[in-house]
């Protein structure tokens, strides 16, 4: 006999999070009768019975893992059955989220440490232990439906014990498709020489660290590279093995221990504590930890121990850890053990291994809590997504991104889907790794696009991969594309109007053919116009001149007429044939880079002025020094004159005269107040004068949290948007140039 009852779908991130049994407890609490299950759109409820409160608390008490984008209900009759039942998966197919990998629940550490009411329990030191509410995902994902048979954990049988958990809904580990358990699951072990040492892998490994030796560690997403943080000649010998001279380590430690080393803020403590677990930037305590760990710098990254073998290492080895990415100078991450006796070898004593597979690559997040701001899109934080802003059709798009901080983007379903950090493209395996990606999650999702989307640069390697792919192609301007990540990030309107964009980075092409990088930009999703920049100058040796800060800084001593003091400045250097390339126009091309503005005035303030060891060295240095100056006696250099052109000649005479009196780290600050005011000044007339409606601030130069502070300041009383979940960084470009692509093809009003 037919009843009347209703349909439920829930759509979203409601598989792999213990959604299915959370339903059944629902259910079964308010008496109703019926049966959940997944599918290919996410999880299907039928219901016969009075509901009652049942669709509020599918939200309000969801899962800590799942994310809800919609709950559907219609309703319909059928046959009611005698109880409440979760019934197996249906279909094949990729119309709902995947969950991203998260850090070990309280539960499971406990268990895995033995503690409290897990005291002797069977997964006491196991370096596996997970549930529905925390553990691999999309690490070990390989098809979906999301169950065990479609991810690495398909080679290890269940045994009993396990299996029961699996079965019962009643049981945290319903359905959590990597249990295990040290009976079924993966082992660990721990080698060195080539050959696996007996005993407790972890302790063994423990005491390598202890004796100041470098091991390898396969986590997640990849190996690590580990060693003790307060040993100096550890940290020495990782510096000239992995050839790394001054980048800062990543740091592992307990909560406990980091308060010793770091400054917690409660918006650092909640980030740290996330499920994503990502790597956040503090403030250093003056002391704490040798040079080496952070030369020149007066911040950590620091994370805590994000599965049971990271909680199992700390407990032993007790204190803190280097943890940073195992890899080669260039290379992307090793995932696999044979790859990394292979390539490691040279690096570390030891291997701390596992035989789970790992089926993607993927580095630790990177955030700073204060601002809010993602440096590095990756674990934890893929593969969630952004909703469309309102106006947006259902266009089907792929971005590609740029040539550095890879990262591509899907459009489906009314969403966005920003990928993993996949590294600098100009390196032939971070490519392969790109291009890999590319077919991964397109596979994976069921994504048919019907245009593709890449930057204007026809040298990108990924501008090249995506002409390739035999769709209409989008190219777009590399600064607009930053304009439009912060816009779509923040949600705002296709028809929303036009805003005063401040894009500052390194070097993206520009329509007129010259390198941008110093922007202020009148524009929305469709379209944009150049209102002011920094001035010109070449950049000699082309990408020489940002790895060689004293090349830039010829360049605008001579713009500043003081070609005097740059060859006293840097009369070792061959200042001379620098000049007479400029002026010949070889290999030395224009931008307006404020990237390299900073590396110039890094060089005059005697910062890595010969070469940097790694992006950005000179930038992030002069930073750190100037917030060393800031509240100092204050030194103001002159105010960038008026007009389209932000001229910085003024700007570094005034600091050349001022080196002899003024201690450099007032100078450093004095620098990064003169650029926030220049260009909130020109964003500010724009509004004010009624052409924007708000500013936008993009770009990797704004990842500087002292520059994005002092910014906000010189914008005080106007709306001013930034970004906070996606990377203003390139890492964000691929977001910005699939929203271009879809406005072109949306069918909403244009812009007022």
């Amino acid at each position: 006999m037919k009843e009347q009852g209703v349909r439920i779908r829930v759509r979203g991130q409601v598989q792999g999070v213990g959604f299915r049994p959370f339903v059944w407890r629902l259910a079964r609490e308010r008496g109703l009768r019926g049966q959940v299950w997944n599918d290919p759109e996410g999880v299907g409820v039928e219901l016969f019975g009075e509901i009652g409160d049942f669709l509020a608390a599918l939200r309000a008490e969801a899962p800590p893992l799942a994310r809800i984008d919609a709950v559907e209900a219609a309703p319909f009759e059928g046959a009611a059955p005698a109880g409440f039942t979760i019934t197996p998966s249906r279909g094949h197919g990729a119309q709902t989220r995947v969950a991203p990998d998260a850090a070990s629940c309280p539960d499971c550490v406990a268990e895995s440490l033995g503690r409290g009411g897990y005291a002797g329990g069977r997964r006491a030191g196991y370096a596996f232990t997970n549930c529905t509410h925390c553990g691999p995902r999309f690490s070990i994902l390989r098809g979906l439906p999301y169950d065990r048979g479609e991810t690495t954990m398909a080679g290890f049988a269940m045994c009993p014990a396990c299996r029961a958990e699996y079965e019962n809904p009643a049981d945290r580990r319903f359905h959590a498709q990597p249990i295990a358990c040290p009976v079924c699951g993966p082992r660990v072990w721990y080698e060195e020489g080539g050959a696996e040492v007996a005993g407790d892998a972890v302790a063994e490994a423990a005491v390598a660290l202890r004796a100041g030796k470098i091991i390898a560690i396969k986590g997640i997403g990849g190996f690590h590279l580990a060693c003790d943080a307060r040993d100096p000649g550890a940290l020495t010998a990782l510096r000239v093995r992995k050839r790394r001279p001054a980048k800062p380590f990543a740091l592992m430690a307990r909560e406990g221990d980091l308060g010793a080393i770091v400054a917690l803020s409660e918006p650092a403590r909640a980030a740290l504590r996330a499920a994503a677990a990502p790597v956040v930037l503090c403030p250093a305590l003056a002391g704490a930890l040798p040079e080496a760990v952070a030369p020149g710098m007066v911040e950590y990254g620091v994370m805590l121990p994000y599965t049971p073998l990271h909680h199992l290492l700390l407990e032993a080895f007790g204190g803190v850890l280097v943890m940073t990415s195992g890899n080669l100078s260039g290379e992307p991450q090793v995932i696999e053990n044979a790859e990394a006796r292979e390539k490691l070898a040279g690096f570390v004593d030891g291997f701390l291994m596992h035989d789970r597979p790992i089926a993607r690559r993927l580095d630790d997040s990177v955030l700073r809590a204060e601002p809010a701001q993602v440096l590095r899109h990756a674990r934890g934080r893929v593969p969630d997504v952004i909703a469309l802003p309102e106006g947006f059709g259902g266009a089907e798009i792929v971005a590609l991104g740029g040539q550095m901080k890879g990262a591509i983007c899907l459009i489906k379903n009314g969403q966005a889907l920003l990928g993993h950090h996949l590294g600098d493209l100009d390196g032939a395996l971070c490519f392969d790794e790109f291009e890999k990606a590319v077919a991964d999650y397109r596979a994976l999702f069921e994504h048919r696009p019907e245009r593709v989307a890449v930057d204007a640069h026809p040298g990108y390697r990924a501008t090249q991969a995506g002409q390739a792919m035999g769709l209409p192609v989008a190219e777009v301007w590399h600064h607009h594309a930053h304009l439009a990540a912060c816009l779509g990030e923040n949600l705002w309107p296709l028809a929303g109007g036009q805003v005063a964009a401040i894009v500052l980075d390194g070097t993206g092409l520009g329509p007129d053919g010259t390198l941008w990088g110093g922007e202020v930009l009148l524009g929305d999703y469709k379209g944009f116009s150049r209102e002011a920049h920094l001035r010109p100058a070449p950049l000699p040796g082309g990408d020489r001149a940002a790895r060689e800060p004293w090349r830039n800084a010829v360049m605008r001593l001579d713009q500043a007429g003081l070609g005097g003091a740059a060859e006293a400045e840097f009369a070792g250097l061959a200042v001379a044939p620098l000049r007479a390339a400029a002026r010949a126009g070889v290999n030395a091309p224009l931008s307006s880079s404020a990237g390299r503005l900073f590396d110039a005035v890094a060089a005059l303030l005697g910062i890595c002025p010969v070469g940097m060891s790694f992006e950005g060295e000179a930038a992030m240095r002069l930073e750190a020094l100037a917030r060393a100056g800031e509240g100092r006696a204050e030194l103001v250099l002159p105010t960038a004159p008026a007009g389209p052109v932000i001229d910085p000649a003024p700007m570094i005479a005034a600091l050349m005269a001022a080196r002899a009196a003024a201690a450099p780290e007032a100078l450093a600050f004095a620098f990064h107040r003169w650029l926030a005011e220049a260009f909130a000044a020109r964003a500010r007339a724009l509004v004010e004068a009624g052409r924007a409606r708000a500013v936008v601030l993009s770009g990797g130069v704004y990842q500087n949290a002292l520059l994005h502070r002092l910014s906000l300041a010189a914008l005080e009383g106007l709306p001013v948007l930034t970004h906070a979940k996606v990377p203003a960084n390139d890492g964000g470009l691929a977001l910005g140039q699939a929203l271009i692509a879809a406005a072109q093809l949306s069918p909403g009003p244009e812009s007022t």
